[in-house]
């Protein structure tokens, strides 16, 4: 639950981040960042809303030159990461998870929100073990979508290697293939999911918001590059300061931020983005169990054989949460 003082300084960013930045006390205490230069990842998914909100809230941590870089696909935006094109960014854990194991310099840093997948079906898809034998539209191999489907299937006991087909296309082919029922199933992001329902096209299967287990993990997650991270620690924790008030902010005021987004160019139509941004619990990332939540995907990927790293060398590898820690005790809601 929201919190009268959460939602007060939620509001107050928005006066600001439509809007000014809160000024925090802490964040004057601190040297500057190392670098005034942020690079962030631009995606068509709307649930990343933190951090576009927080482009004002960035400028007030001492960033004067805040990009956002274009989506290069679902199966290179991790890529980017951690070829240091991409210096800090929200995504969906399942690609940081592999990429940590293929060796890349990718560090997790904080969980932001538990869920915005909703697994769209079929009338023939009743359930996770319903996909056996059928074809799953996917944006790319590797990406978000891919990893998240992967994990259900493994979590029900199946093969993401072989017991589905995996049809690589665009979210408008998509809608378009499972009206038709040409594909059997399609994981969206918002918003698409608000989409496939104003139009009834298939049904609901899961949602990653409401179903277990689920729910009880992150799903967006901040990830930096290893070297940034190493090289910029105050820029760093500058950084996922911005992103959890921005958290906060959508959590407060949804109906502002969802206009933030349309004003920016970030979503196109209002009503998408509102009923988004109401659905989508960006105010947990005080209460839910990061460490946890990479435990629990990075298992299901090694059970898949998609992750030869177990779990504790992931974390151990691929995690720092000294950052979070320390904004938790500044940001008490």
């Amino acid at each position: 639950m929201t919190t009268r003082r959460t939602f007060l300084g939620g509001a107050a960013a928005l006066g600001a981040v439509g809007l000014v930045a809160m000024k925090s006390r802490a964040a004057d205490a601190e040297p500057p960042p190392e670098t005034t230069q942020i690079r962030l990842m631009r995606a068509p998914s709307i649930c990343r809303a933190p951090q576009y909100v927080a482009e004002e809230l960035l400028r007030s941590e001492g960033f004067t030159d805040v990009q956002y870089i274009p989506w290069r696909g679902a199966s290179e935006a991790t890529s980017a990461v951690g070829a240091g094109d991409v210096d800090i960014t929200m995504q969906y854990i399942g690609p940081s998870i592999m990429h940590v194991d293929a060796g890349l310099p990718l560090v997790v840093l904080a969980g932001i929100q538990p869920g915005c997948f909703e697994l769209f079906g079929t009338e023939r898809i009743r359930s996770i073990r319903d996909l056996k034998g059928k074809t799953v539209g996917i944006l790319g191999l590797g990406g978000g979508d891919y990893t998240f489907v992967a994990s259900m299937l493994t979590y029900v006991g199946l093969d993401p290697r072989k017991d589905v087909t995996w049809s690589p296309m665009s979210a408008t082919d998509a809608k378009r293939l499972l009206a038709d029922e040409k594909i059997d199933g399609f994981l969206a992001t918002p918003p698409d999911p608000q989409e496939f329902r104003a139009r009834r096209i298939g049904h609901v299967v899961v949602n990653s918001v409401t179903d277990r287990p689920w729910s009880q993990y992150f799903c967006c997650m901040v990830a930096g590059n290893w070297k940034f991270v190493r090289k910029n620690p105050v820029a760093t924790k500058r950084v996922l300061r911005a992103i959890l008030k921005a958290a906060d902010v959508c959590a407060a005021d949804p109906a502002r931020a969802a206009r933030f987004l349309v004003d920016k160019g970030y979503a196109q139509r209002y009503d998408y983005a509102l009923e988004a941004l109401k659905e989508i619990p960006y105010n947990k990332w005080r209460e839910y169990d990061h460490e946890d939540t990479v435990r629990f995907y990075a298992l299901r990927l090694h059970e898949a054989g998609m992750v030869k790293s177990n779990p504790q060398k992931i974390l151990a590898q691929g995690t720092d949460w000294r950052f979070l820690n320390e904004l938790k005790k500044e940001l008490k809601g």
